[in-house]
């Protein structure tokens, strides 16, 4: 295992993850635009891991570990000013998945980040938006009704147990901030 390469990667997780919170805690997020800051990091923690791929391949459980094969994907997720370099990554999944190399819900994911960004309907039903009352929805998914099916092979739950979680999450949240009576 590359432990200097799974190190950085796993700072790269840790950054974003630390700026994503230190942005919703000062109220920048969410917001209607992509947060500068945010967008900064993203595109820098994808320029090193295009290099990483460069010198490497996908940096998978066997080169770094899970959880730094996890912080791989989680870049590869947050690169949207890439959409070219995203559907590259999620290639690189495909084989990866393929050997038991990465978790097969990452791939799921990044394919339907994928899709969603460049207008088609997700496969996997990953990715979900709000409806008018503020509850999660899941973007339109190609082929609906095997949607179950396909998350399961990826190791994901089903798309029903998936939204009854986000739901359970948002009632969770809304009763943290709502004043009770």
């Amino acid at each position: 295992m590359n432990q200097n390469l799974a190190d950085e990667l796993v700072t790269m997780m840790t950054e974003d993850q630390r700026l994503l919170q230190q942005l919703f805690d000062s109220g920048e997020l969410p917001s209607e635009s992509y947060h500068p800051r945010m967008k900064a990091l993203h595109e820098h923690n994808a320029s090193r891991l295009k290099a990483i791929i460069d010198g490497h391949g996908w940096p998978g459980i066997s080169l770094v570990g899970e959880e730094a094969a996890k912080a791989a994907w989680l870049v590869a997720q947050h690169s949207v000013s890439d959409l070219e370099f995203m559907a590259e990554c999620a290639f690189l999944l495909e084989n990866a998945v393929a050997k038991k190399d990465v978790a097969g819900w990452q791939l799921a994911f990044l394919q339907d980040r994928l899709r969603t960004l460049s207008g088609k309907p997700q496969y996997y039903g990953t990715q979900f938006d709000v409806d008018e009352n503020g509850w999660p929805t899941p973007f339109p998914i190609e082929g609906a009704a095997a949607v179950n099916e396909r998350r399961e092979r990826l190791g994901l739950n089903s798309l029903e147990e998936r939204l009854e979680q986000m739901t359970e999450q948002e009632r969770k949240r809304r009763a943290n901030i709502e004043p009770t009576s």
